[in-house]
């Protein structure tokens, strides 16, 4: 067998039906149209979202737009300027920015992230799950510290070969190589 040789399989290749050939192409008058109406005109197209003149789902239901991603994390933001509130040398977390009114309670129990609009003149303690590189660096020059609430996170299921679990690192380190069988 050499190349020259491939044929497709029998009936997969039709020829084009040419329509508008006269009375022995079987495709007369209408060459295939039908009678009338906009598919038989010259040019027609018919979009995929129209219904014959109704008002089209697209546009009765605009609320329903694009994909919403169930799995994304909602921050809570925190700016520094409304840290004032806080005296030197105290933490700041969840419940307290819930007790001093920076946040919302219902806000308090999901993610909160730290943002570095405005400055922060005394030394705080944050407990927090996300920090802006800002903030980090004006806490850090007012002697504040900072530590990362993990976020825990699944295990991993698919992509990874069999007999390997990754480990997971906070926010900011290296994640250690899961060891090979």
């Amino acid at each position: 067998m050499r190349l020259s040789d491939l044929r497709p399989a029998p009936g997969a290749r039709t020829a084009r039906t040419r329509v508008g050939r006269g009375h022995g192409s079987g495709h007369v008058k209408t060459s295939g149209r039908g009678q009338k109406g906009q598919k038989a005109r010259t040019g027609a197209h018919v979009p995929a979202y129209f219904e014959g003149g109704q008002n089209r789902f697209s546009q009765r239901m605009p609320y329903v737009g694009g994909f919403k991603n169930p799995f994304k994390k909602h921050y809570a933001l925190v700016h520094l300027y409304q840290l004032g509130v806080f005296e030197a040398g105290s933490d700041v977390d969840a419940q307290s920015l819930a007790t001093k009114g920076v946040l919302r309670p219902s806000e308090a129990k999901g993610l909160i992230k730290i943002l570095g609009d405005g400055d922060v003149r005394r030394a705080l303690t944050f407990r927090v799950h996300k920090v802006s590189e800002s903030a980090r660096q004006k806490i850090e020059a007012a002697g504040g510290t900072i530590s990362i609430i993990e976020i825990p996170r699944p295990k991993q299921t698919k992509r990874a070969p069999k007999g390997t679990e990754p480990t997971y690192a906070p926010a900011g380190a290296a994640p250690t190589p899961a060891p090979t069988a």
